[in-house]
């Protein structure tokens, strides 16, 4: 019989900002970034068992702001027991008066991610098995570069990253004018497989007049989803752009916690969801979400975060497709290995992450 897990207690939270460089930049709509700014957040307990986990910052500024709302949070939290609703709280308290949106809950998250992965190596167990749940393969989507570059570029490119085993890659779009996506995607498709799922990714580039004249020009080139072309919380254009496509909307990496993801199920304006960990709420907030798509049999996909992500998909009822980056593999001991298009949950208790030391020196900002 294992033994009962120890109960465990806050000693301190720390945070490290490392600027880790893509394999391949990531050029959206929105920005090109060839550094992946990451937060690296470790609970400390007294018992001596610490808990890991990572946010993406988009902007390495926003790593230092929340490092600090970090240090500033260990002090309030230490001697509390590392339960997560607790420490939800506890968080949200901290974050009353200047609101719990943003950086508030990016911090938030991370610190129940970090708890998460503590109380399952404190239970040796895996994450997947802490959540009731098994390991078992996930489909994955390699979503690493196939930015705004020329058509032929594209191609070549889009077949690089079927190396792996890959059934799915993702492409972005929002060149200056319609008929450049159209060639760039007309282009990817006709040099993939048919057996490979083509997804593409807007970032929000479009108003509703341009979203559904664009759109319209894609539906019927074969895609598998149409993600994020509008504002990411216009949920009544999206749902009369739903209306109008035949190809499936994909949102949800902007969902600000389990709250907002209900609010856009009840607006009926997507065909998929796909929380980011660090938005959705962590651990906690996910396994809410998987619960709100589950009533209403929502394929669920995951964004970011591929080595949490892939324990917490395992968990999902609904569970559609991981989003593969491998942006955070330079700094970790034992990066997610990718076989045969899948990605499978370890057997190691927690999330399996762990810092490669070296290697965080070698990236460390400041």
């Amino acid at each position: 019989m294992r033994d009962a897990p120890a109960l465990l207690t806050v000693r301190a939270i720390s945070a490290r900002v490392v600027s880790v460089p893509m394999n391949r930049p990531l050029w959206t709509s929105a920005q090109v970034m060839r550094q992946a700014p990451l937060l690296l957040v470790d609970l400390h307990t007294e018992e001596g068992i610490t808990g890991h986990a990572y946010l993406f910052c988009y902007l390495q500024a926003a790593g230092g702001a929340i490092s600090a709302i970090l240090a500033d949070v260990g002090t309030r939290l230490k001697g509390k027991p590392v339960t997560p609703m607790l420490l939800r709280k506890a968080m949200a308290d901290a974050a009353r008066l200047i609101g719990q949106r943003g950086i508030m809950s990016m911090a938030a998250a991370g610190v129940d991610m970090a708890a998460w992965d503590a109380l399952s190596k404190a239970a040796g167990l895996p994450l997947v098995r802490m959540l009731g749940s098994e390991p078992r393969p996930i489909q994955a989507y390699n979503s690493n570069g196939l930015g705004l570059i020329g058509p032929q570029e594209a191609a070549d490119e889009a077949l690089e990253l079927l190396e792996g085993g890959f059934t799915g890659i993702k492409m972005r779009l929002g060149r200056p004018t319609a008929q450049a996506d159209l060639a760039a995607v007309q282009a990817v498709r006709q040099a993939l497989p048919d057996s490979v799922a083509l997804m593409a990714d807007y970032n929000q580039a479009l108003n509703m007049v341009d979203a559904s004249a664009r759109c319209a020009m894609l539906d019927g080139e074969g895609l598998y989803w149409i993600e994020e072309p509008m504002r990411h919380d216009d949920y009544a254009s999206y749902a009369e752009l739903r209306r109008e496509l035949a190809t499936p909307l994909q949102i949800g990496e902007n969902f600000a916690g389990p709250k907002g993801m209900a609010t856009a199920l009840a607006a009926c304006c997507t065909d998929f969801v796909m929380p980011d960990a660090e938005r959705i709420g962590g651990v906690s907030g996910w396994m809410e979400a998987a619960a709100l798509a589950a009533a209403q049999d929502i394929p669920m996909s995951s964004h970011l975060f591929p080595e949490v992500s892939v324990h917490l998909l395992a968990a999902t009822p609904t569970c559609h497709w991981l989003e593969y980056m491998d942006w955070a593999s330079p700094i970790l001991q034992s990066p997610p290995e990718v076989i045969e298009g899948n990605l499978t949950p370890g057997e190691a208790p927690g999330s399996g992450m762990a810092w490669d030391e070296e290697a965080v020196a070698r990236y460390l900002v400041g």
